[in-house]
């Protein structure tokens, strides 16, 4: 899709085309409903010098990515515009409310008067928006321009116009200093695909860092599995998942950092189940404790925790330990067992039902002791084949079981549990 094809979409014809096609129908057959738009007067009308067929490619792309966007943006998917890579790349909608909310609440004095917070690599705008939905004035930055138009696009859908503007430039001409409130998300895909090493990153990672560090608040957005190695220290860094799923790492720098003597690290866990947005209170922190030191390591209790991947991700197992007076089973692995069992979105309980050394023979006869059928099998520091160990049990029954696989030392074990009703 080019710019000129896109931006007939933006007009009165082109929202009505893209207002008539059934998106269901356009899933199901995408064939007959090209066929269809193709011999539709009001697709021709949209753009004289354009090829139908390229009008055509525009809409039934812009209706299979709104649909495809509701997964990150809900019903706002429906009014949006969106590119393949800027869909694929752009910060759930949960995730972005959860940062804009706390960007508000910490904007540093000089953001007054004419000062404009900077969303550098701003993408489609999912940031953008709800920094502008949360009355915080920003200018989006891209270097593309079909990116840019659809950003611009989405301003104006979500009524934002206000608030929020793009303009198209290479984000490394930023003075370290422009903007008192910094936003960057460095481009993480290039030619090839994905980008894993961060001094490859677009701007680069230091360049970004140096940025942030240089603002008066920033909230510099990076993948979850940046190495720790990497963080600036002069960032409060933040791990954050949705309903267990790990999304991202924000670190938060100046005004916007955690405070002096706050954690260094905080592990964050959002929830949308039922529509429930973070800025609604579906959110649970954990955070560094500097004093701890390392958790006790003991055999299994009663209970078996699994940490949520931000909680893991974040090195805080030991702090999630704490919390319920557990002990790791071993330094290494990030399962924690206690006496008791307490709910919450930072992790999964289990009862343990058994706890031994791995053996086949032994375990496929405690599920069947245990009559059950349905088996969840979980592993860490295992090397254990999950689906050839699922067709071994030959599980046959009514009742349901999870196996967790993990190590002590270089030993296997397994444990086998049930679910308790606790998060």
């Amino acid at each position: 899709m080019h710019v000129p094809a896109f931006s007939a979409l933006l007009t009165d014809a082109g929202r009505e085309v893209l207002g008539g096609v059934d998106p269901v129908a356009a899933a199901r057959d995408p064939l007959a409903t090209a066929s269809k738009l193709r011999t539709d007067p009001g697709v021709a009308a949209l753009d004289s010098e354009l090829p139908v067929s390229e009008l055509v490619n525009a809409v039934m792309t812009q209706v299979s990515l709104r649909e495809r966007g509701r997964a990150k943006f809900g019903e706002n998917a429906g009014r949006m515009f969106f590119t393949p890579n800027g869909l694929e790349q752009s910060t759930r909608r949960t995730v972005a409310e959860y940062r804009a909310e706390r960007t508000a609440r910490h904007l540093p004095s000089s953001m007054g008067g004419d000062a404009v917070a900077g969303d550098l690599c701003c993408g489609i705008g999912a940031d953008l928006l709800a920094l502008a939905e949360h009355g915080v004035p920003v200018e989006g930055v891209d270097a593309d321009p079909l990116t840019v138009a659809v950003a611009r696009a989405n301003i104006e859908a979500m009524g934002l116009t206000e608030y929020a503007r793009v303009r198209e430039g290479d984000v490394n001409a930023v003075g370290v200093g422009d903007h008192p409130l910094l936003f960057c998300d460095p481009a993480r895909r290039g030619g090839r695909g994905r980008v894993f090493d961060p001094s490859a990153y677009s701007p680069p990672w230091d360049v970004a860092t140096r940025l942030a560090e240089g603002a008066e608040a920033a909230c510099l957005k990076a993948a979850p599995g940046i190495p720790h190695e990497v963080l600036s220290p002069a960032a409060s860094a933040e791990w954050i998942s949705v309903d267990g799923e790990l999304k991202e790492t924000a670190l938060w720098f100046g005004g916007l950092g955690f405070g002096p003597g706050g954690p260094r690290r905080r592990a964050t866990v959002l929830h949308e189940r039922e529509g429930l947005l973070a800025s609604e209170g579906a959110v649970a922190h954990l955070d560094e404790e500097p004093d701890l030191g390392p958790a006790p390591v003991a055999p299994a209790r009663r209970y078996l925790y699994d940490p949520d991947p931000a909680v893991v991700r974040s090195h805080l197992v030991a702090e999630a330990a704490t919390r319920v007076d557990g002990a790791l089973l071993d330094e290494r692995i990030a399962y924690f067992t206690a006496d008791r069992a307490e709910r919450s979105p930072l992790w999964r309980v289990l009862e343990v039902l058994e706890f031994s050394p791995f053996s086949l023979k032994r375990l496929r006869s405690s599920v069947r002791a245990h009559k059950a059928g349905t088996v969840t099998i979980k592993k860490r520091g295992s090397a254990v084949d999950t689906e050839k160990l699922r067709r071994d049990l030959r599980a046959s029954g009514p009742e349901s079981v999870t196996v967790v696989l993990t190590r002590i030392g270089e030993k296997p074990f397994y444990l086998l549990c049930r679910e308790t009703g606790a998060a």
